[in-house]
This record gives C-alpha cells, sequence and structure tokens, in this order.
C-alpha cells in the first residue's frame, strides 16, 4: 500500500512539474529581453486562466532581500489562525527591537503602543525591517516559518536570519531565500485561497496590495486602476520582483529575481530595473492587448 501510495504522489508531482506547457512565444519575446543583462536572472511567468508558463532559471535560488516578508505574512497569519495572535491587538514597541535604517516603526517612542495590523501594513507597504523583525519573532522565528513553508510543498524558500542552522545560507543568501518558481507558486496558492483558510487569503491579498515601492519597479507598468497584489526586494547587487497582476482578462503572475549584478547604482537607471520594467510592460500587453494606457516616463 506504501508502494501504491508514493507511486501516485510521484505522478502527481511529474505531471504538476512537467505537465506544464510553456508560452513558447512569450518565452522567446522574454529572452530575447534579456540578453547581455550583466548579472545572473530568473524569471516564472504564469497566465493564470490556461496554466501556460514562461520559465528562465526558475529553479535557481535567489536572495529573497525584502520579499522574505511574504513568508514572515503567512507565519504571523498562521499565529492568528491559531488563535495566539489578534489581528487588531495592541503591541507595546521597545527600544530595542529598534533595526537602524530609515524605518517607520523606530521613530516610535519606547513603550508606545501600535496595533499588531499597522505593524503588518509597515513590514509590507513600506518594507520596514524594524516591523518585520519584530514579526518574525512573534510568528514564530524563522524555525517555525520554514516549517510552515515545507508543509506548503516549498523546498527551497526559507527564512535565513535569526534561524539557527541556517547561518551559512545566510552568508550566502541573507535574510532569505527562494527561486521564481517558488514565490510564483506561493503568490498562487494565496490567490486560489489554499493557504489556511479563504478568510486568511484574503488577509493576505489585501495586506499584498499596497505597496508604496512603485516608481522604479515593474509594478509601475501596470496601469493604476488594475489591482496587483505585490511585494519586491533589493540590495546592492540583487533586484528582486513578484507580481500578481489581477488583470481583466488575462490575471497573471510575474517574478523576476536576479542577483550579481554588476549595475549596483540606486535610481531609476539601474539596469535591472529598467529591464524588470520593460518586461513588466510587455506583460501587460502581451495579456491585456485591447487596453491602451500609456505608462508614464518618469
Amino acid at each position: 500500500m506504501k508502494k501504491i501510495i508514493f507511486f501516485v504522489l510521484c505522478m502527481h508531482c511529474t505531471i504538476y512539474f512537467f505537465g506544464q506547457k510553456k508560452d513558447k512565444k512569450l518565452q522567446a519575446k522574454i529572452e530575447d529581453v534579456i540578453k547581455g543583462f550583466n548579472g545572473d536572472i530568473g524569471i516564472y511567468v504564469k497566465d493564470l486562466n490556461n496554466g501556460k508558463i514562461v520559465s528562465i532559471n526558475a529553479d535557481t535560488i535567489f536572495p529573497t532581500a525584502s520579499i522574505v516578508k511574504v513568508p514572515i505574512l503567512i507565519g504571523v497569519i498562521d499565529k492568528i489562525q491559531r488563535g495566539e495572535l489578534a489581528y487588531d491587538s495592541a503591541l507595546i514597541y521597545k527600544d530595542s527591537l529598534l533595526y537602524e535604517g530609515e524605518d517607520i516603526l523606530g521613530s516610535f517612542k519606547n513603550n508606545e503602543k501600535v496595533l499588531l495590523k499597522k505593524v503588518m501594513m509597515l513590514m509590507l507597504t513600506t518594507s520596514d525591517n524594524t516591523a518585520s523583525l519584530w514579526l518574525q519573532s512573534l510568528a514564530g522565528k524563522g524555525t517555525r516559518i520554514n516549517e510552515i513553508l515545507d508543509s506548503l510543498g516549498l523546498v527551497h524558500t526559507r527564512v535565513n536570519s535569526r534561524t539557527p542552522g541556517r547561518e551559512n545560507d545566510r552568508t550566502k543568501f541573507g535574510w532569505g531565500q527562494t527561486t521564481p518558481k517558488e514565490m510564483g507558486m506561493l503568490f498562487e496558492k494565496i490567490y486560489r485561497n489554499e493557504i489556511f483558510s479563504p478568510a486568511a487569503c484574503d488577509r493576505m491579498m489585501r495586506s499584498l496590495g499596497r505597496n508604496y515601492w512603485d516608481l522604479n519597479e515593474a509594478i509601475s507598468q501596470v496601469p493604476p486602476y488594475i489591482e496587483v497584489y505585490s511585494k519586491n526586494g533589493c540590495v546592492n547587487a540583487s533586484r528582486s520582483e513578484v507580481l500578481l497582476v489581477n488583470a481583466p482578462h488575462n490575471p497573471y503572475i510575474f517574478c523576476i529575481f536576479t542577483k550579481n549584478n554588476k549595475d549596483t547604482k540606486w535610481n531609476r537607471g539601474n539596469e535591472a530595473w529598467t529591464m524588470a520594467r520593460k518586461i513588466s510592460l510587455m506583460l501587460w500587453r502581451y495579456f491585456e492587448p485591447k487596453d491602451k494606457w500609456e505608462p508614464p516616463t518618469k
């Protein structure tokens, strides 16, 4: 009986990973755009209507940078589902929580009250690192978050920072790690109400739909009247982003991850950001060809 079950599971995995149809036309277009990129790049695109994908180094592991805050969100929602945290509860901020930088939460006074939902908003909307590290701890730390990720079938997506046993991974990838395909899968699971409960997924989607960082990134190429659930992550030599674009006719996922980038400047002309915008606009026009919206040039 165990052999039969194992065989069925293997067949299921084979169908899922090898049975997906590639959009050869779109794949060729994107491959043409990324020629000559000065760094390592991975891309995963999925049409959520017909399941067709584009996969370019989509199983390669990349640093998440701030995209790790999506797994942290899932860890917090897990605690809320279990009744161990309450979305509307008040927390007490302590100076010891401060992570030096330009974070909003770090400007709070010691012992000042702040609602859990506001800390979650700061983590995802403004990518506040002080808020994120606090929430990572409240979620049961990286160890518990990684257990949840493993239960969801994600084998490469992990929290590394402040997580025992993952010190070598932290040295190599930083705060967290993932692949373009796995992060796309995670967003799709949220979109299809497959994590915890429909109510939990609804809360996560609302939280992911309020991104402050929308000027240089791929999200800037999607019309402002379209729902986009997104998270971006950036360090000097890595600029990455995941979008689930709720397009009227063909909703789609776009994950673009880069590392070892030669261009490390922090302005709109950065090579990785420029390329991400170009591909994003191409995807919008590909999936919604009748929409005539043009993005601003600045």
